[in-house]
C-alpha cells in the first residue's frame, strides 16, 4: 500500500479522466459498491487464488475465549472482507437491485481493491481496478463492446497498437477432453497450462506427469504441441482458430469466436480485426464460464487487462441465471506506461512573493487568476528560488509571476 505523491495523483487521475470519458462515450453508467462485503459472499468458492489473499474482519464483540474457540474457522471469526476485486461485488449489486436496473446493464466500476499479496514490483496490496461489465446479454455482442471500449481507451491514452488474446473456456474443457483428462484433474492440468509461455513444452509436460495426470492423455496433449505446423500468417478468423485447435472443434464454439471478432472489426472500423486467438489462454478466476480474453501492448511482454464471461455468478446471489461479461483495465500497469503530461489547456500558476506583501494583495492577485480560470499556488520566497521553480514544475505549474508589495500587475512567465 502506498501514499500517492501530488504529482503522481495529477498523473493518476488523468489518466482515470480519459478512462472514463471513453467508457461513457459507449454508453456505460458508472456505479459504485462498498469496499467491504459479506465474508461469504467473498469466499464461495469463485474467486480463485484471490480468495486466500483476502483481508477478513474480525467480527465485534468477540472476547478472547471465542475467539479461542473459532481459532479454526475463519467464517466464524469474520463476517466481512475487503473486496479482492470489483466483480463479486457487482454481481450482488445487480442481484440487490435489479429491479431499479435497465435489462441489459453496462456498468462502470473504479475503485480500490485489496489483495494480501506478497509485495513486488508492479504488485500491491491496495490497487485500482477499472471494469466494465455488461450483464443480461448472452450474444457476441457484448463481448464486442467490450473489447471495443477498452481499445479505445487504451488508443486515447496514448497506446495504439494493443491487441486482445482471445480464447473460450468451452473451447478450453473440450480440447483437455479430447486429449482425455478427466474432470477431476482438470483444474491442476489448467493450472500448469497457464505456465506453457514460462516453462515450455518439455516443462508442462513434465509437470502434468508430476502431478499424476492420466499418461495417455499427457501423452496426447504433448503430441499435440509438438505437432508440424505452417509458418504462414493467419489473420484472425476461421482459419485461425481451427488451426489452433485439434480437429472437429465444436462448430458453436467457433462460430461464436468468430463472430466477436466481425463485431470489433466493424466497431473499430478496420479491416485488421486487433484479435489472436490463444488456445492456451486460461485466466485463473474460477467463476468463468465462455469467452475470456487478455490486453496485450507490444511495448511490454504482460497483459494490461482481461476479463470474461461469467453467466453462473449472478445465479448464485439471485436465484436465476443471468449472463455477463467483464473487461478489466490494469490501471497501475497503465499509469507505469502513460506519458501524458498536464492537460494542455490547464494553466497552472505559482505567485511567488515576499514576506512583506500584504495577505490582502496576494488574495487579490490570486482570485483574479483563479477567476480566469487558472490554478493558483502562493509561494513563499525562499533562498532557493530555482529549487521552488523546479518542485512547482514537477508538480505541474506552468507559469510563475513574482509578487512585490504594491504591484498592481503581474508578470507571468513560462516555467519551462
Amino acid at each position: 500500500m502506498r501514499d500517492i505523491l501530488p504529482a503522481d495523483k495529477a498523473r493518476r487521475e488523468r489518466v482515470l479522466s480519459v478512462i472514463r470519458d471513453r467508457y461513457r462515450s459507449h454508453g456505460f453508467d458508472e456505479i459504485e459498491t462498498p469496499a467491504l462485503e459479506e465474508y461469504s459472499r467473498l469466499h464461495a468458492g469463485i474467486g480463485g487464488d484471490n480468495e486466500k489473499l483476502a483481508y477478513n474482519v474480525l467480527r465485534r464483540g468477540l472476547d478472547a475465549e471465542a475467539i479461542r474457540q473459532a481459532a479454526d474457522d475463519q467464517g466464524a471469526l469474520a463476517d466481512l472482507g475487503l473486496r479482492y476485486d470489483l466483480t463479486v461485488p457487482l454481481a450482488r449489486y445487480y442481484a440487490s437491485n435489479r429491479g431499479q436496473l435497465p435489462g441489459v446493464f453496462r456498468a462502470i466500476q473504479i475503485g480500490p481493491v485489496w489483495r494480501a499479496e506478497r509485495p513486488q514490483k508492479g504488485r500491491y496490496r491496495q490497487f485500482v481496478q477499472c471494469d466494465i461489465d455488461i450483464i443480461g446479454d448472452d450474444s457476441s455482442r457484448a463481448e464486442a463492446e467490450l473489447m471495443v471500449a477498452s481499445l479505445d481507451a487504451v488508443d486515447a491514452l496514448g497506446l495504439e497498437g494493443a491487441t486482445v488474446r482471445i480464447n473460450d473456456r468451452r473451447a478450453l474443457d473440450w480440447m483437455l477432453d479430447s486429449f482425455g483428462f478427466t474432470a477431476d484433474e482438470r483444474p491442476g492440468v489448467l493450472i500448469t497450462i497457464d505456465k506453457l509461455d514460462k516453462i515450455g513444452p518439455d516443462g508442462v509436460a513434465a509437470e502434468l506427469r508430476e502431478r499424476g495426470a492420466a499418461a495417455s492423455a499427457v501423452d496426447a496433449f504433448e503430441a499435440f504441441l509438438r505437432r508440424p505446423q505452417t509458418m504462414e500468417y493467419n489473420p484472425f478468423g476461421e482459419r485461425q482458430i481451427r488451426k489452433a485447435l485439434p480437429e472437429y472443434a465444436p462448430e458453436e464454439i467457433v462460430g461464436h469466436l468468430v463472430g466477436i471478432g466481425e463485431a470489433v472489426a466493424a466497431g473499430r472500423g478496420a479491416t485488421d480485426i486487433p484479435l489472436v486467438f490463444d488456445p492456451f489462454l486460461v485466466r485463473g478466476m474460477g467463476y468463468y464460464t465462455g469467452t475470456i480474453f487478455e490486453l496485450a501492448h507490444p511495448s511490454v511482454s504482460y497483459s494490461l487487462g482481461g476479463g470474461g464471461r461469467y453467466d453462473g455468478m449472478i445465479g448464485r446471489f439471485l436465484g436465476q441465471q443471468v449472463p455477463a461479461v467483464g473487461f478489466s483495465l490494469g490501471f497501475e500497469r497503465l499509469v507505469d506506461l502513460v506519458t501524458a503530461g498536464a492537460d494542455a489547456d490547464e494553466r497552472a500558476v505559482v505567485l511567488i512573493h515576499d514576506a512583506d506583501v500584504p495577505v490582502a494583495e496576494l488574495v487579490t492577485h490570486k482570485a483574479a487568476l483563479v477567476a480566469s480560470g487558472a490554478r493558483v499556488r502562493l509561494e513563499r520566497r525562499t533562498k532557493n528560488v530555482k529549487a521552488l521553480l523546479e518542485r512547482s514544475a514537477a508538480d505541474g505549474y506552468t507559469e510563475f509571476a513574482t509578487v512585490t508589495a504594491g504591484a498592481s500587475e503581474l508578470e507571468l512567465k513560462p516555467l519551462s
